[in-house]
């Protein structure tokens, strides 16, 4: 026979709508809880936002932060096939009743019946919930797609804000490198990893998976550096197909900025890849995005003869101590890759190619003019 839950009571739903779920019933720390498959389609209408009015200690949830949402809706209108949902989780404001289809191993499966009228407030996942609203609006057919949620019997706000820092207190967001070295939708992504992997010096030289390098570390680059320099030079946003002569340019202007920058990336004996990096400019982030911008200026300018142009480069004095970095790349003896020093950095090789300056570079070359005189008066 099969069996009810008996954790919350079942009354009749006052509009007479049962939303009925397959779902496995589980127990963690003693409290019962289901996971659920839902349509999509029934998402915006079952799940609540808590009202952004209230002061925070009257939330369980932070605030939703709207410019996420436009960002997961078009990943999930322009990968229908392909896209992947992580579980919302949900404490449930109403009665439930669980009748189990098959028992064993601890858990139970079963159907989850609530009244329509049942709030589902978000413990985990609420950008989500608004991504996938948004997405319907445009791509309808999603609707029948499922998305797992794991439902919690609601124990009240304190219970409800206990579970939110829970449920975030071990998140660790994957790094940059690691991000793009996975993502496969990417045209850039997957350009700068061939780049990483085929050009030199970069091949066996580039951090895959970290953004950051320690002293200790055998790599010069890392990729999320290296795809930056790329992204600049294409001048492609994220995401946009790269065509074939794209990525021939593209591998081309970073093996001919290896061939010029004689120390980039060659560790001898003697030289670890940390003394490289803390002897150059050249290896850091801030170096390679101002490369990929000359770059673009450059192969604009002379589409034909840029390879020609790129000899000067050669000349550059790329030593840390080279009072030329202090106040672009380098502020206050610490490498920065802040947007002013990316701009700055850029200026130094873009005059040396003899391209000239956009009104927004000359006016960072003009505060920087500034900041000098100051210092020195």
């Amino acid at each position: 026979m099969p069996e009810t839950s008996t954790a919350r009571p079942h009354a009749k739903p006052e509009s007479g709508i049962t939303v009925t779920f397959l779902a496995l019933r589980g127990v963690q720390a003693g409290r019962e809880y289901f996971v659920a498959l839902c349509p999509l389609k029934l998402v915006p209408r079952l799940f609540a936002f808590h009202d952004p009015e209230l002061p925070p200690e009257l939330r369980a949830q932070r605030a939703l932060n709207t410019a996420r949402v436009p960002e997961i809706a078009r990943y999930l209108v322009e990968n229908p096939s392909s896209f992947v949902l992580s579980a919302l989780s949900a404490s449930v404001d109403g009665d439930v009743i669980f009748e189990e289809l098959h028992t064993g191993g601890g858990s139970a499966f079963g159907q989850l019946s609530m009244p329509m009228e049942s709030r589902l407030l978000i413990n985990d996942g609420q950008h989500r919930r608004a991504a996938i609203e948004a997405a319907l609006e445009e791509r309808p057919e999603l609707g029948n797609e499922t998305v797992p949620v794991i439902l919690f019997l609601d124990a009240g706000l304190t219970r409800s804000q206990q579970m939110f820092a829970d449920l975030n207190r071990y998140a660790v967001k994957p790094t940059r490198s690691l991000g793009i070295l996975y993502d496969r939708r990417d045209p850039l992504a997957r350009l700068a990893c061939d780049i990483a992997t085929t050009v030199e010096p970069f091949r066996d030289h580039t951090e895959m998976e970290k953004t950051s390098l320690s002293n200790r570390a055998r790599m010069v680059f890392t990729l999320s550096a290296l795809y930056q320099g790329v992204t600049a030079l294409l001048g492609n946003p994220k995401g946009t197909e790269v065509s074939a002569d794209e990525a021939a340019t593209a591998t081309r202007y970073w093996t001919t900025v290896g061939e010029l920058i004689r120390t980039w990336g060659f560790v001898k004996p003697g030289f670890t890849s940390a003394e490289l990096r803390g002897a150059y400019v050249h290896t850091h982030a801030v170096a390679l995005h101002a490369l990929g911008i000359a770059g673009a200026a450059l192969i604009a300018r002379r589409p034909a003869g840029w390879e020609a142009s790129m000899k000067k480069l050669a000349s550059i004095d790329w030593t840390r101590s080279n009072p030329l970095w202090e106040g672009r790349a380098v502020r206050n003896g610490q490498i920065t890759k802040a947007g002013p020093s990316v701009t700055l950095t850029a200026n130094v090789i873009k005059t040396r190619l003899g391209l000239g300056l956009t009104e927004e570079e000359a006016r960072h070359e003009k505060r920087l003019g500034q900041e000098v005189a100051r210092a020195a008066a």
